[in-house]
């Protein structure tokens, strides 16, 4: 395969079934690369004391979608060396231990993508319109990431 074949490649999903490793893992698997680094998020089963029975996920799906667009973009422009990103976000009901999010990205060498899984989800965390609600045995709560910046600029 020439490189000129492999072009780097974007792979942003939205959806409501469940989530594969597997799946996100071989999107970014490129000849030219020696590194893919995954970073899996999942529901676990506790919150500050209380039982979760599991998550809910709510997005803008159009901006949240073009905010990941620009989260590539800005890891391409940091570490050029990345070759495919592939960013997957589940949305409704998420059972305990199953992945709400999962970001693979290839690169020639392992810092590299290490590096932009890192930023990746940071960034998603922090600009892209998903919401989460936490269900608890008797209640429930919206929860906003501690690095959203707009949740910040009110307080």
């Amino acid at each position: 395969m020439e490189e000129s074949e492999d072009v780097p490649k974007d792979f942003i999903k939205l959806k409501s079934e469940k989530l594969s490793v597997d799946e996100v893992s071989e999107l970014v698997v490129s000849p030219y690369c020696g590194a893919v680094s995954l970073f899996i998020g999942t529901t676990r089963n506790n919150f500050e004391g209380k039982k979760v029975i599991h998550l809910e996920y709510e997005a803008y799906t159009s901006m949240a979608e073009t905010e990941i667009e620009k989260i590539c973009r800005d890891v391409r422009q940091k570490w050029p060396s990345v070759k495919h990103i592939a960013v997957h976000h589940r949305l409704g009901v998420v059972p305990i231990t199953e992945a709400s999010v999962i970001i693979a990205v290839s690169s020639p060498h392992r810092a590299e993508s290490l590096e932009a899984v890192m930023y990746c989800i940071n960034t998603l965390k922090a600009s892209v319109p998903i919401w989460k609600k936490e269900i608890y045995e008797d209640e429930y709560s919206w929860k906003e990431n501690k690095e959203c910046f707009w949740a910040n600029s009110e307080k």
